[in-house]
Formats: C-alpha cells, sequence, structure tokens
C-alpha cells in the first residue's frame, strides 16, 4: 500500500454526486469514476475484504484523490464520459475506435438520383441511411438493392460519359437512365420504393408490387408481371435472409461477454425492424468486471462520447442486468432529444436477437483468445508459474458432468501452442459406478484415455489439468501411476472459496498450493482450458441425457397432438427440420398459432 491517508480523506468527503479521479506517486491518473453518493463509493475500494485482486492492485497505487461535487448523478455521469475521453486512465476501459460508421447515400440533387456508399462528412446534398456496423452490411444492402430497384450506382462521371448502356444494364441490375431506357416517372417510383425498403417498410412494398404484379397479369403485361413477381421474390428472401420480425424499430442489442485476462462487446443494429449487421470491441481493462459493470461502462462512453459518429437508437437491449440503466436512459434521452429506452429483460424475437448477439460475441472472443501471441503469451507465462525447464506444447484437462449422478459423462479437452485442438477432444460415457461419484468416474476416465494412449494411440500430453481439489488429483496420480504413465506433470485446479474467476489455487503433487495473481496470462490460459473442459463435458451430458427424449420430442409437447404432429411433418418433410425451424415458419403450418409455434420452439431448445 502507498502511504495514503483514506481514513482522513473519507472522514471529509461529502455523501452528494460528483466525480472521483485517482492518482499515483507521479501525478499520473489511475481511474475515473462516478457516483450518486461519493463517501459510500470511494469508502468501498478500501474495504479489508471482498475486493478481486485487480481492484487490490489499483487501491496499492493511489496516493491521492480528487472529487468534483456535482448537482445530479446524471451530470456526474456526464462528467464522468468527458473525463475517460479526455485523459485516458489506465483502469477505466480503453474503449478506441477512429472509424467513422458507413451510411447508403442517395442524391437529391441529380435528375436520376444514385446510390452509394458514403463514409465519413455528410456534406452532400441527399438521404443519408444508417449508419451501417460495417463496410460489408453496406455493400450487401446495395447489391440486393441493385436487383430488386435497378437504381443507378454509378459514380456521376461515369454516368454523364455514356453512349451505350454498361454491364449492370445487361445483367439487370440498372433500368439504363443513362441511355434514356428508363422514363424520368419509372425512375423516380423505383427510387421512392428504394427509400421505402430503406426506411424499413418492406411489407407494404410487398403490398405494393402485389397489387402490381396482379395489375400488370390483369392486362396482359406477363414481361412486365414477371419482373413484379422477381421483386416480390427478391425481398422476401431478403426478408429471410435479415431476419425481419416486424416492420418498425430502430435498435441496439448489446452483448458482453467475458473470458479470463478478455472481453468481448458485440453491438448489433437493428433499423426499421431489419437486422444490418453487428460489430465487435474489445475494450482493455485492468479490473475484473462482469458483464453488468462492463455494460455499465461501456454503454456510456461508447454513446456519449461520439466515437465514429455513434448514432443513439431509440432502444437499446442488453445481455446483462444493467444496474443503472434509468439514469443512462435518461442521458441518452436528453442527448437525442427522444426518449431512450434500456431493456435488459425481454421475451420472443428480442430475446432471440439477444442470443444472437450473445452467441457472436462468444464466438469472436474465442477467436481474439486464440490469437497467436496471445498464446504464446499465455504459454510463456504457464511455464514461469509452473517453474518448468521447457514450454509445454501439449496440454490435457479433464472434467466430469452429471445430473444428481445421471447420465456421467467425462471429458478431455487439448490444447496445444495454436489454441483448442479439437479433433483430439474426447468424451466417455461413465457407466458402472455409484452414481455421483466424481472421483470413480475420474478414474475411469483416466484409464480408458491413457490406455489407449500407452497403445500408441495418441500423444501423451506434458501437463494434465483436473478440474477439482486434491481429493480429484490423487485420485488422477494413482491411476497414472498404475497405469505407468510417467513424463506428465498432474496440477489440480481447485476453484476459490467464492468459485469467482481468478481466484482459483494450483495443486501438484507433493507441492504447496500456487496462487497465481488475477491478472496473469498463464492462469488465463488454464481457466481457458478449464472452462473449454466444463463446456465439452456439460453439451456431452445433455445429449447423452435428452437421446430417448429426443427420439420422440413430439410426443413430449403439450398441445401438440397426432393431427398436428402428422402436419409438421407432411409440411416440413421429417423431424429434423422441424427441430431447426425457426418460430415463425412453424407458425405457417395449419393449425398451428404463434403462441404454439413458440412453446414448440422451446420445448425442442429447451430454452
Amino acid at each position: 500500500m502507498t502511504d495514503f491517508d483514506h481514513k482522513t480523506f473519507l472522514k471529509h468527503l461529502t455523501h452528494r454526486p460528483g466525480v472521483y479521479r485517482m492518482f499515483d506517486s507521479e501525478e499520473s491518473i489511475l481511474y475515473v469514476g462516478k457516483a450518486k453518493n461519493l463517501k459510500n463509493r470511494v469508502s468501498s475500494y478500501f474495504r479489508t475484504t471482498a475486493l478481486d485482486g485487480k481492484t487490490m492492485a489499483l487501491v496499492a497505487k493511489i496516493c491521492h484523490i480528487e472529487v468534483t461535487v456535482t448537482t445530479s448523478e446524471t451530470e456526474a455521469l456526464l462528467l464522468e464520459q468527458t473525463l475517460i475521453k479526455e485523459l485516458h486512465p489506465p483502469y477505466n476501459i480503453d474503449f478506441k475506435d477512429d472509424k467513422s460508421y458507413p451510411y447508403i447515400f442517395l442524391s437529391s440533387e441529380d435528375e436520376f438520383p444514385r446510390l452509394g456508399f458514403h463514409r465519413g462528412a455528410q456534406r452532400k446534398k441527399g438521404r443519408y441511411f444508417g449508419p451501417f456496423p460495417s463496410a460489408y452490411s453496406v455493400r450487401d444492402s446495395l447489391n440486393i438493392l441493385q436487383k430488386v430497384f435497378r437504381v443507378r450506382q454509378c459514380e456521376d462521371s461515369f454516368f454523364k460519359n455514356r453512349s451505350r448502356p454498361c454491364l449492370q444494364y445487361q445483367i439487370k441490375r440498372c433500368s439504363g437512365p443513362c441511355c434514356g431506357l428508363v422514363s424520368e416517372e419509372e425512375y423516380a417510383e423505383d427510387v421512392s420504393h428504394a427509400t421505402m425498403f430503406l426506411e424499413g417498410k418492406s411489407r407494404v412494398l410487398l403490398d405494393a408490387y402485389a397489387d402490381k404484379m396482379d395489375a400488370a397479369s390483369s392486362a396482359l403485361k406477363f414481361e412486365r408481371a414477371a419482373i413484379y413477381r422477381d421483386q416480390i421474390a427478391h425481398l422476401q428472401r431478403m426478408q429471410e435472409q435479415q431476419y425481419v420480425m416486424n416492420d418498425t424499430g430502430d435498435i441496439d442489442i448489446v452483448a458482453a461477454v467475458h473470458n479470463p485476462g478478455s472481453v468481448c462487446v458485440l453491438v448489433m443494429v437493428v433499423r426499421g425492424g431489419r437486422l444490418l449487421g453487428n460489430k465487435t470491441y474489445f475494450p482493455k481493462i485492468k479490473m475484473e468486471q462482469d458483464a453488468s459493470e462492463l455494460l455499465g461502462s461501456f454503454i456510456p462512453q461508447f454513446y456519449l462520447n461520439g466515437f465514429g459518429g455513434r448514432e443513439i437508437p431509440k432502444e437499446i437491449i442488453v445481455n446483462a442486468k444493467l444496474p443503472e440503466k434509468e439514469l443512462i436512459a435518461d442521458v441518452l434521452s436528453s442527448q437525442l432529444g427522444k426518449k431512450v429506452t434500456i431493456a435488459d429483460t425481454v421475451r420472443s424475437h428480442r430475446q432471440r436477437w439477444v442470443d444472437m448477439a450473445q452467441t457472436n460475441a462468444e464466438q469472436s472472443l474465442g477467436s481474439h483468445m486464440a490469437n497467436r501471441n496471445n498464446l504464446q503469451q499465455r504459454f510463456e507465462a504457464l511455464q514461469q508459474a509452473l517453474d518448468l525447464a521447457e514450454m509445454p506444447e501439449r496440454l490435457e484437462c479433464f472434467d466430469i458432468s452429471h445430473s444428481s449422478g445421471e447420465a456421467t459423462v467425462a471429458s478431455c479437452v487439448v490444447f496445444d501452442q495454436n489454441g483448442p485442438l479439437k479433433s483430439d477432444y474426447r468424451r466417455f460415457n461413465i457407466d458402472g459406478i455409484t452414481p455421483g461419484d466424481d472421483y470413480a468416474a475420474m478414474a475411469q476416465a483416466l484409464n480408458r484415455r491413457y490406455t489407449r494412449l500407452k497403445k500408441g494411440e495418441g500423444r501423451v500430453p506434458d501437463i494434465l489439468f483436473i478440474d477439482g481439489g486434491k481429493g480429484q488429483l490423487k485420485e488422477a496420480e494413482k491411476m497414472l501411476e498404475e497405469l505407468q504413465v510417467s513424463g506428465v506433470l498432474l496440477v489440480g485446479v481447485a476453484k476459490g472459496p467464492t468459485r469467482k474467476a481468478g481466484l482459483e489455487s494450483l495443486f501438484t503433487p507433493g507441492s504447496e498450493e500456487i496462487v497465481l495473481s488475477p491478472d496473469n496470462p498463464g492462469l488465463h490460459l488454464i481457466q481457458h482450458i478449464r472452462d473449454e473442459s466444463h463446456r465439452f463435458a456439460i453439451t456431452a451430458h445433455r445429449n447423452r441425457r435428452d437421446k430417448k427424449r429426443k427420439e420422440s420430442s413430439l410426443e413430449q409437447i403439450d398441445g401438440v397432438g397426432p393431427k398436428r404432429r402428422r402436419a409438421l411433418l407432411r409440411h416440413f418433410g421429417g423431424l429434423a427440420r422441424i427441430e431447426s425451424a425457426a418460430s415463425e415458419e412453424l407458425a405457417k403450418v395449419e393449425g398451428i398459432s404463434r403462441k404454439l409455434a413458440d412453446h414448440i420452439y422451446a420445448n425442442l431448445h429447451n430454452s
């Protein structure tokens, strides 16, 4: 600890709202925070218990604290974000994004307006649709607009110097206004329809095209009717691809996930009820934070500091409880000039959006953690932490999963210096033991695994991690001795008293307990392989437990009798397609209401 006299400081600290700034011995900023009650919030840093390792590391560097008292918590939040943007404190989330967001631009001064990609200052006269989360999502939308509405996307210099139509006209992606192949009135109608689509009015547009197709067909203009038919097909396909749930709503779905030493925040953008895409961020953090704390720091900085021209939507949906969501929503509402709502509990298709965002965030974080540079650093730290003469090349970890002794499964996952080696993963169905006896289950799994390795069916690891304490470790040591497997370092990974990540204890045979700091990259590698073995074991256990139930899954669903089962099987052609169908598709079957479709979907997916 430093010589900072926190007791004297806290004795004279006000209970009013405000912002506090923590500095080290060199007068460098460490952390900026805001509080509804300054005294209570700052006092929490100097408790003797319940502080995580990273917070303790911050407190150890504090030499003095400065506070700015504000008239309200809202004012404190705005000041906090201004100071974070200006000072870049190392213990706050380090969020950097110097790219502006891309838009679709529709010119307004041209006789034949053009659609195009735009990024940067919005100086040209016309309409800007967006922002989109990525350049890919803009170009994907422009590609669809070309197919459906045939509005030109060429530059003005190219357009004004054409004497004959270009390839885009030949492949039916442009109506040829450069050569007078379409009238101003028809072209204006195409532009109007493209605008309706970008505004999210696709349902109205589909109805309008259906009416036009019927009218053209009645007038025996079959070629024109075929064009409308193709446009309807493109729009319907676009709806399926973009997962349209309704025709209104500008929503951002923000999902935060974390793994040892790394976090990922994914922002998924929905405009006009249409999913446009997503963008991922990997903020640098110095203190351990759960998803709620991470979102509470990320959202104000993301929207209030104006990174990349971030647009504030009317609704933000998050994947974790947000303790100060009313305060943050009020501040965002004042910035936008319209009411902004933040939802952390949703249902139906919105919950599926949240699930989709979280799944993508987990996938992105997994890829980020598998980055070769990160892995190299973690392997080096593990070598140092375990005092090994050489860097380990192959790691294995075992875990046991069951439900009150039912359907016990053991997992074995393998990591090498490139990350998870999934081709070498193994799962073992455990039978012939007393239900719930994890020691016997571990012994059986190790016996089966290393008997095969002794026969030359695989490669012996350098380190074998056992998810458990000294008891599991002794069981593993006894089994390896019995099988005469040598050259493998056994490490037991026991969860701390609070079972919180970063507080694990490590054991090796005949050694004292090894405790690593929560920010140690070697510990992050151990946590990663332990969590992966746990995930793999749970998945295998659930599959085994549900296998019998899956064979007659429709019979297990209340409200789905023989008639409805026949209708479902006739519509989809088999159980596999029923299980992969969305609830919207299930609701299209005769006799299946939307409520029943949601019920069927939930039962088939255990949600």
